[in-house]
């Protein structure tokens, strides 16, 4: 397969996925005697030989540390890594690749924002808004900033299906409201939040805006200046590269503002002991060695899925979403949670009084691998009246014939808990 740069214009073909699925090793493999299912794409992804090369590639021909040495090997690894900066900034249209931070993950790039943005704005009073659908790690660093500041944490609400009340929203961004943090796709319910009027009714406040893209970059193309959005947060892990390693888009004006978060090398213009001075961007946010690997890792999962053409994974994935809604609505005993309009190719369920612990143990057995529990939704899952769910998630690489296995196996459920 050629691969493209995330820049590429790429005609939409419908995806070869007895090919694609080629293409990751982990997939052919055996679970308990039975072949992988793997359903459970949006806590993590798996990996391309793409990416897995490349890694290694850069361990056993290039390891240096970057931005310090003057030999070449140094030189290849600064240059592998900040081409891979380059390839973030071209993936969701960012302006300038200054405006790329690396972070390990969603969690850590929110939590930066938390305590260098937030604690810079934040006063007594104040208020920060996010929604009831949030992932943990886009509710407890504004619970911690909140504390601390003795600012207030107001939660707009959804409806049954799961689809945000944006007139209710809209009611709680007032005067004091000094950010509006929420999740461009939920990672429970896989609602597709309309975040573009969002964030236009945010900034008619002059409210900025914090996106948690982590479920959101794997399946939709993302423009970051097309949507306005003031800070947007993903995860490599779930884009089909590495673990250890995320990113924090900003605007360059809110990143000068910001001071550090971290303090060490790299992130320095000048040190004495009376006084140090920051680095430009984005290296003010990327204190000590890096995650070199995971960055090139991350750029070379962003070759592939460009490569595969984001338009043609979209009508993919929304085709499996749409053969696999009516087969599960068609099970006994199962309830979809999370039945909005515009939704990824995310399905929680219940089914009958089985816990989804015992959902997912037995689906194990017959080589298929899904998601249980609360999925860092605590909140969310009050608000739906339940504990936990069990949760299939999907991805470029799965078949309708994965979608029949998971049928079959809540049969092998229902025998065991009648």
């Amino acid at each position: 397969m050629r691969v493209l740069r995330a820049d590429d214009r790429v005609a939409s073909v419908p995806l070869d996925v007895e090919r694609v699925r080629k293409d990751f090793p982990i997939l052919d493999q055996q679970i308990r005697g039975k072949p992988l299912v793997y359903l459970d794409n949006a806590a993590t992804s798996q990996k391309p030989r793409a990416v897995i090369d490349a890694v290694a590639r850069y361990y056993r021909e290039d390891n240096a540390n970057v931005h310090r040495g003057v030999h070449l090997l140094s030189e290849r690894a600064t240059q592998a890594y900040e081409a891979a900066r380059e390839k973030v900034q071209r993936f969701i249209h960012a302006a300038h690749a200054h405006e790329i931070v690396f972070v390990r993950g969603t969690t850590e790039a929110i939590n930066l924002v938390s305590q260098t943005f937030g604690r810079t704005r934040v006063k007594p009073g104040d208020e920060i808004v996010v929604t009831v659908m949030e992932h943990h790690s886009n509710i407890v660093p504004w619970q911690l900033l909140c504390e601390e500041k003795g600012a207030i944490l107001k939660v707009a609400p959804m409806d049954d299906e799961g689809q945000l009340l944006l007139e209710e929203l809209e009611g709680l961004i007032g005067p004091r409201t000094k950010l509006l943090a929420l999740a461009h796709v939920s990672n429970a319910l896989g609602t597709i939040n309309p975040v573009r009027p969002i964030v236009e009714m945010a900034h008619r406040r002059k409210v900025p805006v914090l996106l948690d893209g982590a479920q959101a970059v794997p399946h939709l193309a993302v423009d970051v200046q097309a949507l306005g959005c003031d800070f947007y947060a993903f995860s490599g892990h779930k884009l089909f590269g590495p673990t250890g390693i995320g990113v924090l888009y900003g605007k360059s004006d809110l990143l000068e503002e910001m001071p550090p978060w971290q303090g060490g090398g790299d992130m320095i213009s000048s040190v004495t002991f009376e006084k140090t001075t920051w680095n430009k961007l984005p290296y003010k946010f990327e204190a000590g060695t890096p995650d070199i690997a995971g960055a090139i890792g991350l750029g070379a999962a962003i070759d592939y899925v460009s490569g595969l053409g984001l338009d043609a994974i979209a009508a993919h994935e929304h085709d499996l979403l749409a053969y696999a809604t009516p087969a599960l609505q068609e099970v006994s005993g199962l309830r979809l949670i999370g039945t909005a309009k515009e939704k990824a190719s995310v399905l929680s369920f219940l089914f009958g009084d089985v816990h989804p612990h015992d959902i997912g143990t037995i689906l194990d057995r017959q080589g298929i691998a899904i998601r249980t529990g609360h999925h860092c939704a605590q909140p969310l899952m009050r608000r739906l009246g339940v504990a936990a769910t069990a949760r299939a998630s999907l991805a470029f690489y799965n078949r309708r014939e994965d979608i029949d296995a998971l049928v079959e196996g809540l049969d092998k459920v229902r025998e065991v808990f009648g």
